[in-house]
């Protein structure tokens, strides 16, 4: 039996990163939200910070006004983001931990220790018809308390595997490997949509699509990383062809 497809949504965050090193609106990342669409992505993923390092308020606002796919709002849970999420109806918002120190996301969301604070954002974004989702870790315990905290959808932090997926010979072998085929079967098992995401490549993108649990990847830095050497056009389809041959040889 065929796999279900899955969606690649591109994350144009460090297109701001690049325009706001030297100021101005160039490059925009509506632009990229555009061309990615038109490359094939099925959604555009922004990350708006506290700190609006890249991503601003203007930018999340021209995006929903601009693209004619999903717009999915990566925040913190604080009464800030909620609030501007709420006026500005993305079609989901992705719960994410955030420190000031950090360059990128480090880890997922302590949904365990954390119940309260997500449980009310959480409740927030679904009672405005926002998809709400956690950027949690590959462990049982994480996503067991995103499943009791009512998050329709979780996020597998794809980060460790990543690291360390070169150092065994294949990135489908080693134990965070295992974690997160385990984390996946789990989170589906328990009702939740998986998603997956940071610091994908081809290659890792490739495997981990292999998952049939996992419905939707969220990927950013490489594609724009990409997109300097071969344009973003290209390096969206390439990733879409990499993603459609793990599909096709999923695991059982």
């Amino acid at each position: 039996m065929p796999a279900s497809p899955i969606r690649i949504g591109v994350n144009v965050d460090h297109v701001a990163t690049i325009r706001n090193a030297r100021g101005g609106r160039h490059p925009d990342p509506v632009d990229a939200a555009l061309i990615a669409i038109e490359a094939g992505a099925d959604g555009i993923t922004a990350h708006l910070r506290e700190d609006r390092r890249h991503i601003t308020d203007d930018d999340m606002a021209r995006l929903k006004a601009a693209i004619t796919r999903p717009l999915n709002f990566e925040m913190a849970a604080t009464d800030e983001m909620v609030s501007i999420a709420l006026k500005t109806r993305p079609h989901a918002a992705c719960l994410v931990p955030e420190r000031r120190a950090e360059r990128t996301t480090e880890g997922g969301l302590d949904a365990a220790g954390q119940r309260p604070q997500l449980a009310a954002a959480v409740t927030a974004l679904k009672n405005a018809g926002i998809h709400a989702s956690l950027f949690i870790a590959p462990e049982p315990a994480q996503i067991e308390a995103a499943a009791a905290i009512g998050a329709p959808v979780i996020e597998l932090h794809t980060g460790s595997w990543c690291e360390r997926a070169g150092e065994t010979g294949s990135p489908m072998e080693g134990p965070e490997w295992v974690r997160m085929r385990d984390g996946a079967r789990f989170a589906k098992e328990l009702g939740l949509e998986v998603h997956a995401g940071h610091g994908l490549d081809y290659a890792t993108a490739e495997a981990i699509a292999r998952l049939p649990e996992i419905v939707e990847l969220n990927i950013g830095h490489f594609l724009i990383g990409e997109a300097v050497f071969r344009g973003l056009a290209t390096a969206v389809k390439t990733m879409r062809a990499a993603m459609e041959r793990g599909r096709a040889a999923h695991l059982p």
